[in-house]
């Protein structure tokens, strides 16, 4: 039985971990019911109230640095709200259209597209904002890679 346990346990880590670079699925849903499978199977007599209120402010923290990163890396290259919008419709919907690279490309062309249809901005300057919310997703990914793995770290410490 602890087989099948940890079996279910490490394929939603492993999904959680996929969420990265595909948004539509929920990361930390994932994390959370790998930590519910462990509960229900073992107990969640180690799964305290700290725990649980540890790993919610590690959900809080990887909200914030999803957002926080986009703003920040289109802000940067000049990009106006309209490039963090186009850039977040960009991200959700460019992987349905070019599975594996829609990844990448969405957020840079709806940053890009935001900036010269919305805003009336120069090519330069729209693409400037593309590059920054490309460079802003790729870093939330890495900051979001790793809160996630300290979430997963944190639960392995607590349970052995």
């Amino acid at each position: 039985m602890g087989f099948l346990m940890w079996a279910i346990i490490i394929v939603l880590f492993v999904i959680a971990f996929v969420g990265l670079v595909y948004p539509i699925i929920p990361s930390v849903l994932f994390i959370a019911a790998g930590f519910l499978v462990y509960g229900f199977f073992e107990g969640f007599d180690s799964l305290t109230i700290v725990f649980w209120v540890i790993e919610g402010l590690f959900l809080l923290l990887l909200l914030g640095v999803d957002y926080a990163t986009n703003l920040l890396g289109v802000k940067k290259y000049g990009g106006s709200k309209a490039a963090v919008w186009g850039s977040t419709i960009g991200l959700l919907i460019g992987p349905f259209i070019i599975p594996i690279f829609g990844i990448i490309i969405g957020p840079f062309v709806g940053a890009f597209l935001a900036e010269l249809l919305v805003h009336k901005k120069n090519l330069k300057d729209s693409f400037k904002s593309g590059v920054g919310s490309l460079i802003g997703f790729l870093s939330g990914v890495l900051a979001k890679g790793m809160i996630q793995a300290i979430m997963i770290i944190y639960f392995l410490i607590v349970v052995f």
